[in-house]
């Protein structure tokens, strides 16, 4: 299988520009190019007709660029394949691009004077290279399929969106974005994530040298590869051996975080979790799971924490400990004496100046903001934090980065808006001390748990809704999550 955890590259929208005429400069095709991208695109809007139980009534959005000519090279293909199609052009036909005249010239499906939305709508109005406002007759198509209840399959990008920061005053909102090549940096930056809706990729038939040439911003995980990523299983091990995970988490008044973040490790695979508290929370923990061990702790003493890091093989720090200025100086010193695989979050990444080499960070936005000490997230700031630090650095969010030294960031298209609730960034915290504690290694482990993390966000929206689900939900949902990678 493979383990490697890169998948397609992604880049901005001009370097995709660059390598494909690079490409062209010596000897490719730009109609071999779209007549490939219509025949692919066109297949999957077949495969989605299929899927949803539709009509095959297509309706094509025809802008002036290429895009408008890979709609029309799609829209023939389905003509083809017993499809109704017909298109929309935004301007005359003598103002489009030579190849969209050529192509919407021998498209064979009825040419709308005025604009009726039917079928699956295709999206051809405007490139990756789009950048501003959209202006007049675009923008009331725009408008008008945005308030239809149509699906729609947007051709490289959704309309509207900067393919290189993700700006969108207006536009499309697409089921599905069928990207040409590599995914783009504006799909995941700024507000192009809600715009994109499913990623699939289209081949074009651009030679594979010139992909791994092209300079990346990124590349989204390789799921194919995290199977082979779980801890393998011996039938004679003791729980030691399955993970043994210490927690420094929760203070008085907080100790929801501890409980959450200690209940997704042990669910997660860990065959042993203690949690270390400070004294006088015992009532409050006292839901705690059944299986976990509570171990109270008093300040300015951390003997007990370092007795047992010298057993456990996983650890995490943060998920409620409070910005008090007693546990600020107890964490500092207790993190400089631990030598152990650790996941370091929530307060944990206020109080803590200077981080081990090897942990993982998981900070939300606010979080971050603090580590770089500035007043917006820059992705290429997170990297120098994470090449600096030498630490992996989860850029929690949608979609989630995945920061580790000297190389390009990972980035993970998983989970729901359901999972914007608290408590949620403590379940990924347990989840990636157990993964740790069971030997799976630093951008490994946080690959597989911000994944799995997403996934039961994912399954639990499903069982409930967006609007119901709790963080404990995730928790519940981690053994449907883990089905999707278990080899049955």
């Amino acid at each position: 299988m493979d383990c490697k955890l890169e998948s397609m590259k992604v880049v901005r929208s001009s370097e995709m520009a660059r390598i494909e005429k690079v490409s062209m400069e010596v000897g490719a095709s730009d109609e071999g190019y779209m007549l490939k991208a219509g025949e692919r695109i066109a297949d999957r809007v077949e495969a989605f007709v299929k899927e949803r139980g539709q009509d095959k009534k297509v309706t094509l959005l025809v802008g002036k660029g290429n895009n408008g000519g890979d709609a029309y090279v799609a829209g023939t293909f389905l003509i083809h394949r017993g499809f109704n199609v017909e298109a929309f052009h935004v301007v005359e036909m003598q103002e489009a691009s030579l190849l969209c005249q050529k192509h919407g010239k021998e498209f064979e499906g009825k040419q709308q004077d005025k604009l009726e939305l039917k079928g699956v709508i295709l999206d051809g109005l405007l490139g990756t290279g789009f950048q501003g406002e959209v202006q007049g007759k675009i923008k009331e198509v725009i408008e008008k399929v945005n308030a239809s209840d149509l699906p729609v399959l947007a051709i490289d990008i959704p309309s509207g969106v900067n393919g290189n920061t993700g700006e969108a005053k207006l536009a499309i909102h697409a089921d599905e974005t069928l990207y040409l090549g590599m995914a783009k940096r504006g799909f995941f930056v700024g507000e192009g994530y809600n715009h994109i809706g499913k990623l699939h990729a289209i081949d074009f038939g651009m030679e594979r040298k010139y992909i791994e040439e092209a300079q990346g911003e990124g590349f989204l995980l390789n799921e194919k590869a995290l199977s082979a990523l779980l801890p393998p299983l011996k039938r004679d091990r003791h729980k030691y051996e399955a993970g043994y995970v210490i927690a420094v988490a929760g203070s008085p008044g907080m100790p929801g975080a501890a409980m959450l973040s200690c209940l997704a490790a042990l669910r997660t695979g860990a065959g042993i979790v203690r949690l270390f508290y400070p004294e006088g929370m015992e009532k409050e923990l006292a839901p705690s799971a059944y299986e976990l061990i509570r171990t109270p702790y008093r300040w300015g003493d951390d003997s007990a924490i370092l007795e047992e890091g010298k057993r456990a093989k996983g650890c995490l720090i943060g998920p409620g400990v409070g910005k008090g200025e007693e546990m600020h100086t107890f964490l500092q010193g207790l993190v400089a004496k631990l030598n152990i695989p650790m996941v370091i979050d929530a307060d944990a990444l206020y109080h803590i100046k200077v981080f081990p080499k090897g942990a993982i960070l998981t900070p939300h936005y606010n979080e971050m903001l603090h580590l770089l000490g500035s007043k917006a997230v820059d992705h290429q700031a997170c990297q120098a934090f994470a090449d600096q630090n030498e630490v992996t650095v989860i850029l929690k969010g949608a979609p989630t980065w995945i920061f580790h030294p000297k190389l390009l960031p990972l980035i993970v298209a998983k989970g729901d808006p359901g999972m914007a609730t608290a408590g949620t960034g403590d379940v990924l915290t347990g989840m990636i001390a157990s993964l740790l504690a069971q030997g799976v290694k630093g951008r490994e482990a946080a690959a597989l748990g911000v994944y799995l993390h997403g996934e039961a966000g994912e399954i639990a929206a499903k069982e409930r809704t967006s609007y119901d689900m709790i963080a404990s939900d995730l928790i519940e949902a981690l053994p449907e999550a883990f089905r999707t990678l278990v080899k049955q």
